[in-house]
């Protein structure tokens, strides 16, 4: 199988005043092709930090970071810029949708950052994507007049435009009843069996039982690395739901 993330001994360290804050303290993790990968911890675990190297937001201070074969520490900001743009999709607990702007326009918004793609094809992609997430008939909505549920499909549409590599979801059922939680779950249960690779990072247990496999951060360090072996279906637990009002 084909490492999309590859990471060996990473360290973050902070400097508080006189003290340094050691984040993460060693890391090692490798996250293959298709998998689906639930990130797990408690505030101070280190979540954030790991994340934000993940998402080429912030780099270690020492050990190695592989995104696709790419080793990021050797990137400039452009090029940690466009890395970010092309092989990573994200997707907030908060949506970060543009208020006035429709569905298929935010959609559209990385697209606009690749020269290489038209306008013609960038409309192409975003109706694409937005199928993918079943808001086909919701293209020319506004963020207000889409349901919690509904915004949150338009961002995991933005972030699958651009056919990035890896998803990275942080919280992205935070905001989220429980129904509407379990459909966003069986989307991305959806896109994994079409081959998509995801980390999702939850602080949520029966989130993560829809993942194939959890790691567990505590104290900068990964205390737990499985395999899902009772693996809920996000389908099936809709359906065990009481019939919405």
């Amino acid at each position: 199988m084909k490492p999309i993330i590859h990471i060996e001994n990473l360290k973050r360290e902070f400097r508080m005043g006189d003290e340094i804050v050691h984040a993460l303290k060693g890391i090692n993790l490798t996250i293959n092709e298709g998998e689906f990968v639930t990130i797990m911890g408690t505030s101070g675990s280190g979540k954030s930090t790991f994340l934000n190297i993940l998402g080429c937001l912030d780099q270690p201070t020492s050990g190695t970071y592989e995104l696709d074969g790419v080793l990021v520490k050797e990137l400039n900001k452009n090029q940690l810029a466009d890395i970010r743009n092309k092989k990573i999709g994200f997707i907030f607990q908060s949506y970060n949708l543009l208020a006035r702007t429709s569905a298929l326009e935010n959609v559209e918004l990385p697209l606009l950052y690749n020269s290489k793609v038209s306008a013609e094809e960038r409309r192409e992609r975003a109706v694409k994507a937005l199928k993918q997430v079943g808001l086909e008939s919701r293209i020319h909505h506004v963020p207000s007049q889409l349901s919690g549920g509904q915004q949150q499909r338009v961002a995991i549409a933005r972030a699958l435009v651009n056919q990035p590599v890896i998803l990275l979801a942080d919280e992205a059922t935070g905001n989220l009843d429980t129904r509407t939680s379990y459909e966003v779950m069986n989307l991305f249960q959806e896109l994994n069996d079409q081959g998509i690779t995801i980390g999702f990072v939850t602080h949520e247990d029966d989130i993560a039982k829809f993942s194939k496999r959890t790691v567990v951060l505590k104290d900068g360090k990964i205390t737990e690395d499985r395999q899902v072996t009772q693996r809920l279906y996000a389908s099936e637990e809709l359906a065990k739901l009481p019939s919405a009002e």
